[in-house]
């Protein structure tokens, strides 16, 4: 690492704010046309949910309302109000992509600032991220402008053999690259405290000095050189910007699953970014990477605080992206994003199941916002911005709530007798009525407003004769446009049960750890499909045959739901075969034009990735590699960190036992055998203990090889 230039990232303060606090702009913006926009969004969005409610209203109103009437009343409105926006926020982001369907800045030809890239990863495949990091190094380069880059790898694995094939990895690349090569660097924290947010806090307070600028990824992420040294010109250009958004787009991915968000997101990702963009103005919104941070305004202002109590709705806030850009916003730095920017891309879960374990950790973030939205000073689009986040996952319980009510109104009026002597005097009993012809126009309705934003991108996409042709053709397009609808549909009911199951776990405090995340294709055992969604084909059998037993009626309103459950396991095992989407690959359905004609930078990461995977990074012994390799044991011991002083007293078990074991032990195989995992990561971070292990007898793994 280069010599530490500290910066200070004092604690942010949530009930604590003064305006006397916020920076002055140096440049005027304007902000009517941001103005204009939210009251389009909102006002239409409010105007449409009122209109919604009172058709609602007369549904259930034919007779005097009942208390469930109401209650559904009051839950179509909450959901309904949550696509209501959504719509018209795509509205806008339709229009202004009609008006302007590419970036029109130009590539830059000189910098003046340095701008530090990095990388977060924790138990990655070292394979792939060596790989990406090396082709962004790479289209940087051919952009003449890659002295002004650096390049991090900030490290929080917690696997042995993962961290040591990230060393081997490190070292490799910067002896192939040559003098580059003295621009990467590599560091390990022993302990991940603040997982990914305290990670990049290290950087910035050890090595943030000597950056004005840096450009945040994930293990996953891609950058054409032309985005990085755009977004980097944008912010020298601005000096009012905190952070500048990209928008990363899903490429590399051939699941059925996979493929299904892959094409989702390159048809209707633009317009929603777009629409966000519009009227969110200089009130953005930071997603964590693929973004551009001034980093000495992010050091003064985004450090986070511990939220009271314990997780999962207290102690560290795991979305700490919304969170830092509200704190950024707050005190006076602008927060925007360029969505027509192009080269930027990431990749998705390959399946339902990772997806939902991803979604997990995430719904538990956004529901800790709900003690951070209130907090003094934030504008009113980063509460909205909250709100919003927090809405994504308690509109499935609110969903849920709502087909509850509705099945209990049937039930009453299928079964519960009136009381035709109730003690208020009534000429007639209350007995729930509906007007079918308004619900069947509401539904209409509804459905309109939640396909329109899937529609609008089609529109674009058969306009745009490279993207048409380039995505297989006008009918293909549609064809899969039509498949991507009917297989969201029917997902959408098993990812209701599973967002509102981790609502109900998170509001009973259950925390959700920290686990890496999946990201090749390879598929799921069925056993655990089956263990995973099991209980959604019970309840999909018992809402259908209840439904059934009560009201045809109801079992028809309900079927769209019923059959996505009872099709849960096939459906999961199914959408994560990569066979399944590389079948509608050949037949060029769900095709986007980056499948097409994939970008270079990906071209190149896989050619890389399969490179590294060759020669072994994730394939690492890492105590033997230790052992056996005593360069690299150096290089290892070189990149230690100081050890802290140990308390008299204070014994570290797994300590204790790796230096037993050693003692203990007679040949590396004794070793190697009784080290469990934690205690393998106390020998390597260990200097005495790594000379314990080198004295041991054995013989280096390339011997027993060639014996």
């Amino acid at each position: 690492m280069p010599p530490e230039k500290h910066l200070d990232m004092p604690t942010q303060h949530l009930r604590r704010w003064s305006d006397a606090q916020v920076r002055r702009p140096v440049r005027r913006h304007p902000r009517l046309g941001t103005w204009l926009a939210r009251l389009f969004v909102f006002g239409g969005g409010l105007l449409l949910t009122a209109y919604g409610t009172y058709e609602m209203y007369q549904v259930v109103s034919v007779s005097r309302t009942t208390v469930l009437q109401w209650a559904l009343v009051a839950l179509f409105t909450v959901n309904f109000s949550w696509i209501a926006i959504a719509f018209t926020s795509a509205v806008l982001g339709f229009f202004a992509l009609l008006r302007k369907p590419g970036y029109s800045g130009g590539l830059p030809t000189s910098l003046s600032q340095r701008t530090a890239i990095v990388m977060p990863v924790y138990n990655e495949q070292t394979s792939r991220t060596y790989a990406a990091l090396e082709a962004i190094y790479e289209e940087v380069e051919a952009t003449g402008l890659g002295a002004h880059f650096d390049y991090f790898i900030l490290s929080d694995t917690t696997h042995p053999d993962a961290w040591i094939a990230e060393e081997r990895a490190f070292l490799a690349l910067r002896e192939r690259l040559g003098p580059g090569g003295a621009r990467f660097f590599y560091r390990h924290r022993p302990k991940n405290y603040h997982r990914k947010a305290g990670n990049i806090a290290d950087f910035v307070t050890r090595w943030g000095g000597h950056y004005e600028h840096m450009l945040v990824l994930d293990a996953d992420s891609l950058m054409t050189g032309e985005c990085i040294t755009r977004l980097a010109a944008a912010m020298e250009a601005d000096p009012d910007a905190g952070i500048i958004q990209s928008l990363p787009l899903i490429i590399n991915r051939n699941t059925l699953f996979a493929r299904l968000q892959q094409f989702a997101a390159r048809v209707t990702g633009p317009v929603i970014a777009m629409g966000l963009s519009v009227w969110m103005g200089r009130d953005g919104n930071y997603w964590g990477h693929n973004a551009i941070i001034r980093t000495a305004a992010f050091a003064a202002h985004g450090g986070l605080p511990d939220l009271r109590g314990k997780p999962p709705l207290g102690g560290h806030i795991l979305s700490h992206d919304f969170v830092e850009a509200a704190l950024l916003r707050r005190a006076g730095w602008d927060v925007y994003m360029l969505p027509d920017l192009g080269g930027s891309y990431e990749e998705s879960p390959p399946s339902l199941i990772d997806l939902s374990a991803r979604d997990r950790r995430w719904c538990q973030g956004n529901l800790q916002h709900m003690r951070v939205i209130a907090a003094k000073g934030f504008k009113l689009a980063t509460r909205q911005h909250f709100a919003t986040g927090i809405m994504s996952y308690l509109a499935s319980p609110f969903w849920l709530f709502q087909l509850i009510v509705g099945i209990a109104l049937v039930l009453q009026t299928t079964y519960i007798r009136p009381e035709y002597f109730a003690r208020d005097f009534r000429l007639y009993p209350i007995w729930p009525r509906f007007d079918p012809e308004r619900a069947l126009a509401l539904f209409a309705l509804t459905m309109g407003i939640l396909l329109a934003p899937k529609i609008f991108g089609l529109l674009l996409m058969l306009l745009r004769g490279q993207e048409r042709r380039a995505s297989g053709g006008a009918f293909r397009l549609v064809i899969s446009s039509l498949i991507e609808i009917i297989l969201s549909a029917l997902l959408a009911p098993i990812m209701m049960l599973i967002q509102s199951g981790s609502v109900f776990q998170i509001l009973l405090g259950r925390d959700t750890g920290w686990q890496p995340q999946r990201r090749d294709d390879g598929s799921i055992p069925w056993k655990d499909i089956v263990r995973r969604h099991r209980s959604h084909t019970v309840l999909g059998a018992l809402a259908g045959i209840s439904a059934f037993l009560i009201a045809t009626s109801l079992f028809l309103w309900m079927s769209p739901t019923i059959l996505g459950l009872l099709l849960a396991i096939p459906l999961s095992w199914l959408s994560g075969q990569l066979g399944a989407g590389l079948a509608l690959k050949r037949m060029g359905l769900l095709l986007t034009p980056e499948e097409h004609q994939p970008p270079t930078i990906a071209t190149r990461a896989n050619e890389l990735q399969a490179r590294n995977a060759a020669l072994g990074f994730d394939d690492e012994d890492a105590l033997r590699a230790i052992y056996s390799d005593s360069e690299l044991r150096e290089r290892h011991v070189e990149m230690l960190p100081a050890a802290a002083p140990r308390k008299r007293g204070e014994i570290e078990t797994d300590r204790a036992l790796a230096e037993a074991k050693l003692a203990d032990a007679e040949t590396i195989d004794d070793a190697l055998g009784w080290l469990k995992q934690k205690e393998r990561m106390v020998v390597l971070h260990d200097r005495a203990l790594l000379d314990l292990l080198v004295r041991l007898k054995g013989k280096p793994a390339e011997a027993q090889a060639a014996e």
